[in-house]
């Protein structure tokens, strides 16, 4: 069993940043794939940025390319997610996900296990 629990989330103004943080424990994740998403007030759950758990190897969606980057530390069995230059448009819970495997996979629906999120809300 994978437990996931994020923090990091707040109030913030346009063009600031914040750092969340998704510690993940139950058992080793050699070869996993720890994902970001996001969930907007009535919109679906979206894809944000994911990465191997071995190798690093990371994968970002377009409208985060340049503004968000994830990473890992393994030692503390932690996954982050830089985000700056933060836009109304970020306001969403934010989510980590994880999966077995070495595919990035994109839908949500594909991960097996999930945080309780944190809210992010960014202020015009």
């Amino acid at each position: 069993q994978v437990q996931l629990v994020e923090s990091g989330g707040g109030l913030v103004q346009a063009g600031g940043s914040l750092r969340l943080s998704c510690a993940a424990s139950g058992r080793t994740f050699s070869n996993y794939v720890v994902t970001w998403f996001r969930q907007a007030p009535g919109k679906e759950r979206e894809y944000v940025a994911a990465i191997r758990w071995s190798g690093g190897g990371t994968l970002s969606a377009d409208s985060v390319k340049y503004r968000f980057t994830i990473s890992r530390d393994n030692a503390k069995n932690t996954v982050y997610l830089q985000m700056n230059r933060l836009a109304p448009e970020d306001t969403a819970v934010y989510y980590c996900a994880a999966r077995g495997g070495w595919n990035i996979l994109t839908s949500p629906g594909q991960y097996d296990y999930w945080g309780q999120g944190t809210q992010v809300t960014v202020s015009s």
